[in-house]
């Protein structure tokens, strides 16, 4: 296959979180509010897994907002800006559940895939979206865990996307809102955690992954266009195998096509203008 010479960001990451995916897996995105966060957590995500349900894996099941069953993404006039907006109810999609769950148990693990963003995440995986500074007297009070603690505990894996800055990428969170791996797979066991937790970090400039002994971030691949030295800049702890991680793969021509033609024709997921 051709690879393309002429993507955007966002295809790039939705090219790249697709090949995540396993043919029997169950996704779950919410609607994440705010601009570029929305299109990273929940866009891009989106996308993603629409792709690979058109190539590797198409008995995936997406879950979006926890009650749309396999949106048909093609059909979207407007993306809903919240998961309680009505304009999301008009989703064409191939079932609507009044609750959620509905079939699937999150206990059970039934959810094998998910994505989760934050305000901060530290070396080990622990996410924040309660508090920047002292839990009493903040500098700055968030939107809360939500769903994001049940997230990396019990979903079968998680795929976390964020921006990549050093304010977010941090040696330690200031407030624990999900666990991650701290003492690595023997940490989270000890914790009676029985989902795996989370599986890749994937940002504006890099893909992180995690060492399952140590429980730390490691590099696994830097975008096309950025050194070790910019990731580096960007993260507030030290990343050991900076200098060996490969580039991220470009998308073919065959998976633009699919992602401008197929799934979002209207160019309402994946912005075309970066």
């Amino acid at each position: 296959m051709k690879t393309a010479k002429d993507y955007t960001l966002y295809e790039l990451l939705a090219v790249n979180i697709s090949k995540m995916f396993r043919d029997d897996d169950v996704g779950f995105t919410g609607l994440v509010t705010g601009d570029q966060t929305a299109v990273m957590a929940s866009m891009v995500p989106l996308a993603a897994m629409s792709l690979a349900q058109h190539t590797h894996a198409p008995n995936m099941t997406v879950l979006l907002a926890g009650m749309l069953h396999n949106p048909d993404l093609s059909k979207l006039t407007t993306v809903p800006n919240s998961e309680f907006e009505p304009t999301s109810v008009d989703v064409d999609s191939e079932a609507m559940m009044l609750g959620f769950p509905a079939p699937w148990c999150v206990n059970r693990g039934d959810i094998t895939v998910g994505f989760s963003s934050g305000a901060q995440i530290d070396a080990y995986g622990n996410m924040n979206s309660v508090c920047i500074g002292d839990h009493d007297h903040p500098k700055v009070r968030l939107v809360g865990a939500i769903f994001q603690t049940e997230h990396l505990a019990l979903f079968g894996r998680e795929i976390i996307t964020m921006k990549l800055e050093k304010r977010k990428f941090v040696e330690k969170v200031d407030f624990v809102s999900a666990v991650g791996y701290p003492g690595g797979r023997e940490g989270r066991a000890k914790l009676g955690l029985s989902g795996a937790g989370p599986e890749y970090v994937v940002t504006d400039k890099c893909i992180f992954n995690f060492h399952e002994v140590t429980g730390r971030m490691q590099l696994y691949s830097i975008h096309p266009g950025y050194t070790p030295e910019d990731i580096r800049n960007e993260t507030g702890f030290a990343i050991e195998n900076l200098y060996d991680a490969k580039e991220t793969p470009a998308p073919t021509e065959e998976e633009l096509y699919l992602l401008r033609n197929i799934i979002d024709p209207k160019g309402l997921l994946l912005p075309r203008s970066i």
